[in-house]
């Protein structure tokens, strides 16, 4: 593993007020793949621009994958990930998907782990703060041309964050998205690949004007439940938890899997099947609708409050957090904050140069 030095290292934010995603740290991963030599040497270098050409086969065929997890500080000062694993066992099936080239995973987490402890400073302390990863692949070779590509880079970035939603804001509003789809039964949709994302702007745009913050996205035939644009999404139903099951265009959440554990770990019990949206809708209309919430790495635990449908807005517990979230979200964050201990083998301690 090579390590180039910064020169200079930037200012950092004001941690009690972080953008998701805006402010980036002094330092990146990076390592090339060739179809002569395979992987090359990782490297952590200071945080630069790429150079690319204009031919290069990401901006052209949208050859992409990224990941999503977080490093976390506690008040003594420990600094751990977690479940990089998932994240990283996930994203080598994201590029056979994408007929992309798999890495080391042992050797890639070692390098993480060590980038992290690199940026030690840049990890604010707090329920609801970290450090994001994102590690991110991307076809590089120039060429046009629809065939596979000969080269490819890997790198990780990382940035300090709080609440991916803005606190004090309200309960997250979602629009169930009825006339576009985002992924079908044999596409991507369990990868997590540039073009997933790419294609769900436009709706999120709409849901925006409209005054929503996500969408609510249905399967290719506008019948049963998927998932919100940035997380997976669970109803509390009768008292009982209850999740869209995995079908094939449903993103494998790490978070989701995690929340699912958790949950019967607190006694609740917890379904994964299919959401039938008239069915939803005639309980949510009922009162038999408690609880939604969303689960995801950036979003954690995000309880929502209205739930619109063709036009009409329906308020879930009324438009306040209710028990079932607020106690996951405590167990996720006493687990990633090192207060109670992690039986499920989640968390990744680093060393502390």
């Amino acid at each position: 593993m090579k390590f180039i030095k910064c020169d200079h290292l930037k200012q950092k934010p004001d941690f009690s007020d972080l953008p998701f995603g805006k402010y980036m740290t002094d330092y990146m991963l990076e390592m090339d793949w060739t179809r002569e030599n395979g992987w090359g040497e990782i490297t952590i270098k200071p945080y630069e621009n790429f150079s690319l050409s204009p031919a290069a086969m990401i901006l052209h065929y949208g050859q992409g994958i990224f990941e999503g997890a977080k490093a976390f500080k506690n008040d003594k000062g420990e600094i751990s990930m977690f479940r990089i694993e998932s994240n990283l066992d996930r994203m080598n099936k994201s590029a056979w998907r994408m007929g992309m080239p798999t890495f080391d995973l042992n050797a890639v987490k070692e390098g993480i782990a060590k980038l992290v402890a690199i940026e030690k400073d840049w990890i604010p302390v707090g329920d609801g703060k970290a450090l994001y990863l994102r590690p991110t692949m991307i076809a590089t070779e120039p060429k046009i041309g629809v065939t596979s590509c000969g080269s490819f880079k890997f790198y990780v970035v990382c940035c300090p964050v709080s609440s991916y939603f803005k606190a004090g804001a309200g309960l997250v509003k979602i629009m169930i998205e009825d006339t576009f789809v985002r992924a079908c039964a044999g596409g991507t949709g369990e990868a997590k690949c540039v073009g997933n994302y790419g294609a769900s702007f436009l709706a999120m745009e709409i849901a925006k004007k409209k005054g929503y913050n996500q969408v609510l996205w249905l399967d290719v035939n506008h019948q049963y439940v998927e998932e919100v644009g940035t997380m997976n999404v669970m109803f509390v139903i009768d008292g009982e938890v209850v999740t869209p099951a995995l079908s094939g265009s449903i993103l494998r959440g790490i978070t989701r899997d995690s929340s699912i554990m958790l949950l019967r770990e607190l006694g609740y019990k917890v379904r994964e099947e299919k959401i039938d949206i008239h069915e939803l809708m005639k309980k949510v209309a009922e009162g038999r609708v408690t609880e939604m919430f969303g689960v995801g790495t950036a979003a954690i635990v995000s309880p929502v409050g209205t739930l619109g449908y063709e036009g009409k807005d329906y308020i879930i517990g009324e438009n306040k957090p209710g028990p079932v979230g607020q106690a996951l979200y405590h167990a996720m964050m006493d687990i990633q904050q090192g207060r109670t201990p992690d039986k499920f083998g989640w968390v990744t301690h680093v060393k502390q140069d």
